[in-house]
């Protein structure tokens, strides 16, 4: 509850400490002036918001090569929201070398992140890692998703539930390719064809380290 004005001309104005996402707002008198007087008015004021979306029909991925001069190699965010009603697809996919890569993957509604060693020979117990967060989310509304690999510390966000995990050295030995693919997997060599599920649906707001994918595929 909010503490109205007492007048009809001073303005009280409130801060909400945390944002706030909704589609609609509605207001409930509590109690009205002591005077017998009865009226109100509001306005809202809301944050700004950049919207950037993409749409894949399941044929299709969108692939980001970076600098790798500027990157941290112990330092990767990587957020973005995604919809679809397909309850299986890959969205996004970091390859490397030996059998290395890193995959967020929709299976059955739930959203699989997986990190994988390709030498299991040299460092069997930690050659793979499978966190799975979500489910339902083939409902055709927006979903956030957001990855943060600091050091061997590794967070996986998704709605607002995370999952903390420490990497114990894994990520010291991934050999990752400075490319990410989104959507789906390119299959070497064979332009246009992609391997398992490929993703239906949209994304909105890809971001790698701060820097906005779909905004710089749109300009290039």
């Amino acid at each position: 509850a909010f503490s109205g004005n007492t007048n009809a001309d001073s303005v009280v104005y409130h801060k909400l400490q945390h944002s706030v996402k909704a589609k609609f707002l509605r207001f409930v008198p509590l109690d009205w002036n002591l005077n017998g007087r009865i009226g109100m008015r509001i306005e809202v004021y809301g944050c700004t918001y950049r919207s950037e979306v993409v749409g894949f029909d399941g044929k299709s991925c969108l692939i980001y090569t970076f600098n790798q001069k500027i990157m941290n190699a112990l330092t990767d965010v990587i957020s973005l929201k995604f919809k679809t009603m397909q309850s299986d697809g890959i969205l996004l996919h970091r390859k490397g070398h030996n059998g290395d890569h890193i995959t967020l993957e929709l299976m059955k509604g739930m959203l699989f992140l997986l990190i994988n060693l390709g030498d299991t020979r040299t460092h069997p117990s930690n050659a793979q890692i499978n966190i799975t967060l979500g489910s339902l989310l083939d409902d055709q509304h927006w979903h956030s998703v957001l990855i943060e690999h600091l050091n061997n510390q590794v967070n996986f966000t998704v709605d607002k539930h995370t999952h903390h995990f420490h990497a114990k050295g894994e990520f010291n030995y991934l050999d990752l390719d400075y490319e990410l693919s989104f959507g789906g997997i390119p299959v070497p060599g064979k332009s246009g064809i992609l391997s398992r599920r490929n993703f239906h649906g949209c994304f909105e707001n890809i971001y790698y380290n701060g820097v906005n994918i779909i905004d710089l595929a749109r300009k290039h």
